[in-house]
């Protein structure tokens, strides 16, 4: 059996206690990019790479392009650390 990882407690805490933008927050369900991470136990150049994901609409006026290539380079890291 694995064990429970514990919860930051900053997880806890509300985007407004926090400063979260909007652009980091789901439209729908209100999802925050952090918890996604969190609850995924992502690697740091995973985690990165999603949240500049999730953003990517939202951020820049360029429709993403720049999130979405920050997110690409966050991912050839992850496959240079893993081989």
């Amino acid at each position: 059996m694995t064990k429970k990882k514990e919860i930051n407690p900053k997880m806890l805490m509300s985007k407004e206690e926090l400063g979260i933008p909007d652009y980091y927050v789901g439209k729908v369900f209100g999802y925050e990019a952090r918890r996604v991470v969190e609850d995924f136990d992502l690697s740091y150049n995973m985690a990165t790479a999603v949240s500049y994901l999730l953003r990517a609409k939202n951020k820049h006026s360029d429709g993403g392009i720049q999130d979405i290539r920050k997110a690409i380079n966050h991912l050839h890291f992850e496959l240079d650390k893993l081989q």
